[in-house]
């Protein structure tokens, strides 16, 4: 018999048996002095919701503006710190944190974090509950829980919400294909019931640690696509996946976010490249047949408002979609590259 509600259990949990992995990248064209406010807001919010701070581990992507800011950090706040050798990407830190924190026996749940105010701490107590309810209903130790944004076009923009939008519906379906050739059958029923897909690429995650084991230990699977491709513009696709590959099953809560992210490097990046490694590299890893990609790309892209702002916004899909084609050696037709599918009226 309980003697504890579920959420006694979880601020139990969160306090002495979480680690929270928070990444740390300041490139250049961001304002370094606000970015590092910022982190040291992260910081001290989550020093507060676990008992030591030695459960938080600090990776920097690499040496220069970056190491010295969570250097810094970490001093103030008593935290751990790791930085890796150089800035290869996101994807990259977080390995380094988390095989740190494994070290420690200790901790059953494992966070990431990132760094840009707009992931509050005290909302990993939701997170860590709903762990908790899916380890009891399934009596299992694999679990990923994502924390879902309510909107993702208010805290990204449009287009960056649009373009997010159609990385997590094609990695749906992907996902969704692997289950059905491979026989094991997506478990859904703990994600929330508002959305046709989840927020897959949150940067906002919690792992327990016999997934965060699988995923953060194992060799990196590039599965043919770039570093850049793997270790900075797929991340969250690759957490995800690795995840459920390795048989965690996925739950997802709500969490707040701010109604405009105040920093942030995704307009420093080749967003088109960007978005299409999000796509390629879990259809890469998956195995998914490139006529498959292909179709599902001409079926999500009318979907999408971004389409109907013309002639960027098309073009945007379109180059996008041009990238992924290549990538599984599609070559459309002519109408193809320059028009997107979509129905007379409705």
């Amino acid at each position: 018999m309980k003697t504890q509600s579920g959420y006694l259990r979880a601020v139990s949990a969160l306090r002495d048996a979480t680690g929270v992995v928070i990444p740390v990248y300041l490139p250049a064209g961001v304002d370094s002095a606000l970015a590092a406010r910022l982190l040291l807001d992260t910081v001290r919010g989550c020093a507060r919701e676990v008992a030591r701070p030695e459960a938080i581990c600090l990776a920097a992507d690499g040496p220069g503006s970056s190491e010295a800011a969570a250097e810094a950090a970490a001093r103030e706040c008593g935290v751990r710190k790791v930085s890796t050798a150089r800035n290869r990407g996101k994807l990259s830190a977080l390995r380094a944190g988390m095989k740190r924190l494994m070290e420690e026996p200790g901790l059953k749940y494992l966070a990431t974090v990132d760094q840009d105010g707009d992931h509050f701490p005290n909302e990993l107590i939701n997170l860590v509950r709903a762990a908790g309810h899916v380890e009891e209903s399934l009596s299992a130790d694999r679990v990923l829980v994502i924390g879902r944004r309510i909107s993702r076009h208010r805290p990204l923009g449009f287009l960056r919400g649009e373009l997010e939008e159609l990385a997590d519906r094609m990695l749906l379906d992907a996902l969704q294909y692997h289950a059905a050739i491979t026989g094991k059958p997506l478990r859904m029923q703990f994600t929330a019931t508002l959305d046709e897909f989840p927020d897959f690429h949150s940067g906002f995650k919690l792992f327990t640690r016999s997934a965060a084991e699988k995923v953060f230990l194992s060799k990196p699977e590039r599965a043919g696509v770039s570093e850049e491709g793997y270790y900075r513009h797929a991340v969250e696709a690759v957490l995800a996946v690795e995840a459920i590959l390795a048989g965690a099953c996925i739950g997802s809560v709500n969490r707040s976010t701010l109604d405009e992210q105040p920093v942030s490097s995704f307009g420093l990046l080749n967003r088109r490249q960007l978005v299409a490694d999000k796509i390629i590299w879990p259809c890469k890893r998956l195995k998914i047949p490139a006529k498959f990609v292909a179709q599902w790309m001409t079926n999500h892209l009318p979907r999408l408002m971004l389409g109907s702002y013309l002639p960027d916004g098309r073009e945007e899909l379109l180059a996008i979609r041009r990238l992924v084609l290549k990538a599984f050696a599609v070559i459309p037709s002519k109408t193809d590259s320059c028009a997107l599918d979509r129905p007379e009226f409705i």
